[in-house]
């Protein structure tokens, strides 16, 4: 199998920051609604080393690419308490919705840098990228907080869309939705790894609006 490795280390390279600010910005909206948790607990920082989860941040993205089969990861999740925000029930919602809002923005930096600096050629309706490393750090910069930004919106816990449904969940199903929690990780892993075309479906429309954009 013939691997590019160059594209392997930009795929991490970029995905590492894109995963600690994801989570950086779920601590300071808590913080900001009450719950210093994540303060206290040091993860505010940009310091990989207090984010980095080895399975999520660097193994199964790595794995994914080589594999040709996407990529995105996770870092450790930033702790927060409900219960310290003063409002629990909708502040919760921001601090969830916040991290894909952050992979958005990036996204967007990422498409205003690449036409400042970098020419994309159009063919057949598709986009091809200057072969220069500095235009494909930033293409794939943009590119992996797409791909974030749009797993971490599915409604599927423990990603952040699922707060959505949570928001909405009327009280008398929360005693099921909470069975069904338990094995919502593993259902994710399913997805992941054995359905990767259901979740390229997803993805598409997204990854078609960047490209347009850029």
């Amino acid at each position: 199998m013939n691997v590019d490795w160059v594209q392997v280390a930009l795929v991490v390279g970029v995905l590492v920051p894109s995963v600690i600010l994801h989570e950086v910005s779920h601590g300071v909206v808590a913080l900001w609604y009450g719950d210093d948790t994540a303060k206290k607990a040091g993860r505010l920082t940009l310091n990989p080393l207090r984010h980095i989860d080895p399975l999520g941040t660097v193994i199964l993205p790595a794995l994914l690419a080589l594999s040709g089969l996407g990529a995105f990861g996770y870092a450790k999740p930033v702790p927060v308490q409900p219960s310290r925000l003063r409002n629990p029930r909708q502040h919760s919602l921001y601090v969830s919705l916040v991290g894909p809002a952050v992979n958005i923005a990036l996204a967007l930096v990422a498409v205003v840098v690449y036409r400042s600096f970098f020419e994309v050629r159009r063919f057949g309706g598709g986009v091809a990228i200057e072969p220069s490393l500095g235009a494909r750090v930033v293409f794939f910069f943009g590119f992996i907080n797409v791909i974030l930004a749009v797993f971490n919106l599915l409604p599927i816990p423990p990603l952040d869309g699922s707060a959505m449904v949570e928001r909405v969940l009327p009280a008398s199903w929360w005693p099921t939705w909470l069975k069904l929690r338990q094995w919502s990780f593993g259902v994710l892993l399913v997805i992941v790894l054995a359905l990767p075309g259901a979740l390229a479906g997803v993805f598409r429309p997204a990854i078609d609006l960047y490209s347009r954009l850029l």
